[in-house]
């Protein structure tokens, strides 16, 4: 079959560790030549394609089976959490609260507020996180960063179930 490459678990490693910088340099193009800012929730988003990428990266170039299951485990749980966070700002640019406050970044959050009390503040989402500055086939920044993280949980989920088939039969 043609694309039964992209099952293997070094590949599927490589090519999520380039889908998810092609990503982050989306966003980066976003915000540097189109002039987006991003807000907190973004910024989380953001963390998030790189730790999925790091995790990716790791698992091709530790090429030993446990070592991949648990990274790949791990990048799972990343794009469980990425997901959350992108489900989140989607249901504020929907439903956004009456009352809209700016609010602090990330960075002034973390840095004046305890993480026990910041963490919570970048969840309920600022009036920025609300603010829908660009669209692609009607899904915003968020819609699309949700279907990217869900995308990337399955595909890690049918890569293991492929190699824990490959593993039995060995």
């Amino acid at each position: 079959m043609m694309f039964e490459s992209l099952y293997k678990p070094r590949t599927a490693s490589a090519l999520l560790s380039l889908i998810c910088i092609a990503l982050l340099a989306f966003g980066v193009y976003l915000q540097e030549i189109v002039g987006l800012e991003p807000c907190p929730m973004c910024i989380v988003q953001r963390y998030s394609f790189i730790l999925i990428a790091i995790c990716a990266g790791l698992s091709y170039f530790i090429n030993r089976p446990r070592s991949y299951l648990g990274l790949s485990f791990l990048t799972q749980l990343i794009a469980i959490f990425g997901a959350f966070v992108a489900a989140r700002q989607s249901w504020l640019q929907w439903f956004p609260p009456e009352t809209m406050s700016c609010g602090r970044d990330l960075y002034g959050m973390i840095e004046n507020f305890p993480l026990k009390r910041a963490i919570p503040m970048i969840f309920k989402g600022s009036g920025d996180c609300t603010i829908v500055d660009w669209t692609f086939f009607g899904g915003s920044i968020a819609n699309w960063s949700y279907l990217c993280f869900l995308g990337i949980f399955t595909y890690i989920a049918l890569v293991q179930i492929k190699s824990f088939k490959q593993f039995k039969e060995q």
